[in-house]
């Protein structure tokens, strides 16, 4: 099926979508679930061959966002299964005024149609966004990177069996098989098809999307993601918390990037940082005054400017709250920022400084997660301000329009 009659499917199916009742959509999502794990086989199958070929193509570390396991595929059903359980976003009640007029006007809370979702290489997110889109009432099409196809293939051709199976049509769930640039090119320009536009992966996609897009579009973040530790810092805590947000998994988008160090502490805690981290062999890129400190690589001029998804981080050594605040305004990407300290002085003034998504005291930044906030799974970390922001679940896939009940009033 060429991208134009996939896209012409979408539509026709539009208004079936927004009209499932909230138990057709548990129902169906339930059915999606128990299918992907009747499907297991074949999607592991799938995606050991993208794994195969992707050796050698794509940086080791980003091979782990490309593997699926039996624990993987389990924890996609069961995030569709979560998604289930969550309340139904179509329908609320945003708002309701009685004019002097008599008229009663009601803002209410409805799907935005058929959403487009362009993404790398993470065939879990073919899952997610299809649950997210179902339980919102919208249809949606896929476009994943050619490295994820045959897995993506897989996923979604478990989908539409669940979908299927319960008399729904598959084509609530779309997958472009082209994965050339003209396909997302014509994503980006189908007006009057695609209602909202989500790119999710790196900065060289989610920039050509934001730019090309004649579709609406929102910005979901690429992450350099900061660590303050602050002179007030319970040393640690620092440790343990730089530690997983750098090492527990670096190749996703709230890994940190970039550590700063008060001057008050850095003798202290630098040291003490380079041993925690050698374990994981993570290379430090240093400023001139952490590499007085500690040995390490002299950071160039991209360094604190770049999300490098891999065992190394940039550190920086900063005089204050201010200046790690300013530091993060100059060369943050608006994602996620944490702070620690113990200063209570300290963690308010950062947090009203920094201008981000989200904004951590003494937490990693790796809870920056639909999971993790209780959105069952999310789109996409979005780090544009008008619209979404952060960790985009079921309200952020919805729009709204108003309701307006007269009685015969005229003007």
């Amino acid at each position: 099926m060429t991208t134009a009659d996939l896209l012409c499917a979408a539509r026709a199916v539009k208004p079936a979508a927004a009209a499932l009742s909230t138990a057709e959509k548990n129902r169906l999502l339930e059915a999606m679930a128990q299918a992907l794990l009747d499907h297991a086989d074949n999607i592991l199958a799938a995606n050991a061959a993208d794994v195969e070929a992707a050796r050698g193509v794509i940086a080791p570390v980003m091979i782990d966002r490309l593997s699926l396991s039996p624990a993987r595929v389990e924890s996609m059903a069961e995030g569709m299964r979560a998604v289930a359980a969550l309340p139904d976003p179509v329908g609320e009640l945003l708002s309701e005024t009685a004019r002097p007029n008599g008229l009663v006007i009601r803002k209410v809370r409805v799907p935005m149609g058929v959403i487009a979702i362009i993404y790398e290489s993470r065939p879990n997110v073919t899952a997610d966004a299809a649950a997210l889109c179902l339980k919102s009432g919208n249809v949606c099409v896929l476009r994943g990177g050619k490295e994820s196809i045959r897995s993506n293939t897989a996923v979604v051709a478990a989908l539409r069996a669940g979908l299927e199976h319960c008399g729904a049509p598959g084509t609530l769930v779309n997958l472009v098989e082209d994965t050339s640039r003209a396909s997302a090119a014509h994503l980006m320009e189908a007006r009057g098809f695609v209602d909202l536009l989500i790119p999710r992966g790196g900065k060289g996609l989610i920039r050509a999307c934001v730019d090309s897009a004649k579709v609406p579009c929102i910005e979901t973040g690429t992450g350099i993601c900061h660590i303050y530790v602050d002179a007030a810092a319970d040393l640690q805590k620092a440790l343990d918390i730089v530690y997983n947000a750098k090492t527990s998994r670096p190749s996703v988008c709230n890994a940190a990037e970039v550590c700063l160090v008060h001057r008050d502490v850095a003798e202290a805690f630098l040291p003490a940082l380079a041993a925690r981290l050698a374990g994981k062999q993570v290379e430090l890129r240093l400023c001139p005054r952490s590499a007085a400190v500690i040995p390490g690589t002299p950071a160039g001029p991209e360094d604190f400017d770049t999300e490098f998804l891999d065992y190394i981080l940039a550190v920086k050594v900063v005089d204050s709250v201010q200046d790690a605040a300013a530091h993060i305004a100059a060369h943050s990407t608006g994602h996620s920022e944490a702070i620690v300290t113990e200063d209570a002085a300290a963690a308010d003034a950062f947090c009203a400084a920094v201008d981000s998504a989200a904004v951590y005291v003494n937490a990693s930044t790796r809870f920056t997660d639909g999971g993790e906030f209780g959105l069952g799974c999310e789109m996409g970390i979005s780090t544009q301000k008008l619209g979404a922001r952060g960790p985009m679940g079921l309200a952020e896939l919805t729009s709204y329009k108003y309701i307006i009940r007269g009685n015969g009033q005229v003007r």
